[in-house]
């Protein structure tokens, strides 16, 4: 038993600082390099872009893309600000509306955006459309993409290590760690991570969309809506992402810390 806790403990241990995220200076254990990761996001977006066309409507395609420039324009700024501007080399912009009904966006490692047309129907406002994909884009720059596989490879690991650390033991014994370190391992670690990787996008987006002009505000407003058509949640502690009234709280409390920055650069969102 006590091998398995030393395994467990030294699994657990190497989750902690291998690098910083930028803006909210967390240490991140991260495995992957933007130039192994880069080449095939970019590769699976052009894949995903060919198997879902692009929207025929050219007004709205035109909306996501100027929001978008304005977005990075604002994360260049902030990033040159900061000195932080070669963190940014082998980002490739790109942003596109998908014409489908489904309420979702994402942004790939490299910066490659997609934005559905569904999600139209809730992100009304210039404001809410900047809060999503300040969101998405913030999810890139802090490389959640890489740090999320580079927890996996160690989550892997740590089985491996538990197999060998009972390997004389009787299979009952090993399959009963096996399972203890996979609850473990995923309560423990992979979901809260997963909910700090979302609540910290939350706040570098909305620092990003108010430099770009956007009222910060409107994040909350985003979230209020997705709270009214949203089933019963889960526990949070079961859950990839914070639930919604903890967003919520989170989203108004950062607000004004992002209007300052925005102020910084003699930049005034528009409040709507």
């Amino acid at each position: 038993m006590k091998r398995i806790i030393l395994v467990l403990a030294l699994i657990a241990g190497t989750l902690y600082a291998c690098s910083t995220v930028r803006v909210t200076g967390r240490k991140q254990f991260n495995l992957v390099s933007n130039s192994q990761i880069f080449p095939a996001s970019f590769a699976q977006y052009r894949q995903f872009l060919q198997e879902h066309p692009v929207s025929k409507n050219t007004t709205q395609q035109e909306r996501i893309r100027r929001i978008g420039r304005r977005l990075v324009k604002a994360t260049e700024m902030y990033y040159q600000s900061k000195g932080w501007q070669k963190d940014l080399e082998g980002y490739k912009w790109e942003f596109n509306l998908v014409g489908d009904t489904v309420m979702n966006a994402f942004c790939m490692p490299g910066g490659k955006v997609v934005y559905f047309e569904g999600l139209l129907k809730v992100t009304t406002t210039d404001g809410e459309i900047a809060a999503v994909m300040g969101h998405e884009i913030a999810h890139a720059l802090a490389n959640h993409g890489a740090e999320r596989m580079s927890q996996m490879y160690a989550q892997n690991l740590g089985a491996i290590l538990t197999m060998l650390a009972t390997a004389n033991a009787p299979k009952e014994e090993q399959q009963k760690w096996l399972a203890i370190y996979g609850y473990g391992s995923t309560l423990g670690v992979i979901l809260p991570y997963s909910r700090k990787h979302e609540a910290e996008a939350d706040k570098i987006g909305q620092i990003l969309m108010a430099i770009a002009g956007y009222d910060p505000y409107s994040a909350a407003r985003v979230w209020e809506k997705m709270g009214k058509m949203a089933g019963p949640e889960p526990p949070e502690i079961l859950s990839t992402h914070p639930s919604h009234a903890r967003r919520l709280n989170n989203l108004r409390k950062w607000a004004p810390g992002a209007l300052r920055i925005a102020k910084s650069f003699g930049i005034t969102p528009t409040i709507k």
